[in-house]
Formats: structure tokens, C-alpha cells, sequence
């Protein structure tokens, strides 16, 4: 379902979910119940379930629920270039 953005008066902006079939002109504000009329704004430019857009929900999630990490990550083992050029590069 696509989200709509509302705006209240005392409270400011807050976005809903609802089906396009039934979207409303006002809803109620969830900070002080206020009927709020729906703003109107430009669409989602990302697809939901895309890579990056699963990215930035991850991303703006870390902010308020931080990974806990129990253990470093497993080594992974690298693999040998037999190319001999490779051989005249910098290491690391």
C-alpha cells in the first residue's frame, strides 16, 4: 500500500498508509487526534522490496537499533592470481 503524507496544524507532517481505492482528505493526527488534511506530494521515486530501497530502510534502521556483533566475521580465504603480471603489484 502506498503511503500518503498528512499534515496537522500543531503537530506538522506524518505519513499513513492506505489502500488507493480508499484514501482519505483528513485523518486524525497521532499526536493530538486533530483532523489532519492530506498534503499533496510528488510519488515514491523507489520501488518497495528494491535492493536500494532495502538498503536505506537497513541503513535508517542502524540509527535506533544498532547491530550487536557477538563475534568477528569469519576469515575468508583470497584467492592467488597466477597472472605474473599481478606478481609486479604493491602488497598490501
Amino acid at each position: 500500500m502506498p503511503y500518503y503524507e498528512f499534515c496537522c496544524r500543531s503537530c506538522g507532517s506524518f505519513d499513513r498508509s492506505h489502500p488507493m481505492a480508499t484514501v482519505p482528505d483528513v485523518a486524525p493526527c497521532p499526536g493530538c487526534a486533530l483532523p489532519a488534511r492530506r498534503r499533496m506530494t510528488g510519488g515514491a521515486l523507489l520501488h518497495t522490496g528494491s535492493t536500494a530501497t532495502r538498503l536505506l530502510d537497513a541503513t535508517a534502521r542502524t540509527a535506533h537499533e544498532p547491530a550487536v556483533v557477538t563475534a568477528p566475521p569469519a576469515r575468508t580465504t583470497t584467492r592467488i592470481s597466477r597472472n605474473p603480471l599481478h606478481h609486479k603489484l604493491p602488497r598490501a
